[in-house]
């Protein structure tokens, strides 16, 4: 194995030893990171420690990028990497602080900020280095269709009943329009209940109480769903094993090939 398939093996896997070390570093400079983005974003803390924050932030943002460069540096096909899901949040993750040097002046200070908070996007890398994170965005792919359906249910539901709860209060409560009402079903059904609207007639009370009732049933179908599939993931062992003409993941533990592509994966 060549020092390019040791980098890779390092970097874009973590079934050994270097690699596990290497995700939990990682794991660790990335929750650093977002929580320097979150105190740069308190007044007091940013006017007492600014320098300290904007150099910590400069060397998190070094080490993302070295890191970024020699993910490209090591696949077979780079251009793959970089256009896909976890090559744009790398990307996402290095971008905002070099940006800040270009964009200077007063009328962009606003606009800075806003670049800035892009860092936050850091988070997303965690679901990379953790495998519960791996078997959670699978469960949630593999049951898109059926949450598809069930949100297009719902978004049929709110409508209608803030239909009928328009016709029913009229304006007393503040039902003012459809879509007023429309709002107010999504805040019922949810059980969230800001309480800026409420029906005032029996008839709308009673309606909004089955509302409530039927908030509780429903919030339990994605719940259900998603977990099905995460059992159902869970049944298969996987590995880390990252095909690299691909970068597809979640091989079987057995796999010789790569089960998108067809290339011979790393030993």
């Amino acid at each position: 194995m060549g020092k390019r398939d040791n980098w890779y093996e390092v970097i874009f896997e973590a079934d050994t030893r270097r690699g596990k070390f290497f995700d939990l570093l990682l794991l660790i400079i990335i929750v650093i990171s977002v929580i320097l983005v979150m105190l740069e974003s308190v007044p007091s803390i940013r006017g007492n420690h600014g320098p300290l924050l904007r150099i910590s932030e400069w060397i998190i943002t070094v080490i993302f990028t070295i890191e970024y460069i020699i993910r490209i540096l090591i696949v077979k096909k780079p251009w793959k990497y970089i256009f896909s899901f976890y090559g744009i949040i790398d990307f996402l993750s290095v971008i905002p602080t070099y940006l800040s040097l270009i964009l200077v002046g007063s009328q962009s200070l606003i606009v800075i900020r806003i670049l800035r908070l892009l860092r936050v996007f850091r988070i997303l890398k965690l679901t990379r280095y953790t495998n519960a994170g791996r078997i959670l965005a699978k469960a949630l792919w593999a049951s898109r269709e059926k949450i598809s359906v069930f949100i297009f249910f719902v978004v049929t539901l709110v409508v209608i009943i803030g239909t009928i709860m328009y016709l029913v209060e009229g304006t007393n409560g503040g039902f003012t329009s459809i879509p007023r009402s429309i709002y107010w079903a999504i805040v019922t059904l949810t059980t969230v209940g800001y309480g800026d609207i409420s029906p005032v007639t029996p008839l709308g009370q009673f309606l909004a109480s089955v509302v409530m009732i039927l908030g509780y049933a429903i919030i339990a179908v994605p719940t259900g769903i998603v977990t099905a599939e995460m059992v159902n993931s869970s049944k298969i062992k996987e590995n880390t094993q990252v095909c690299p003409n691909c970068l597809h993941g979640s091989h079987e533990d057995d796999a010789i090939h790569c089960k998108k592509c067809g290339a011979k994966l790393n030993p």
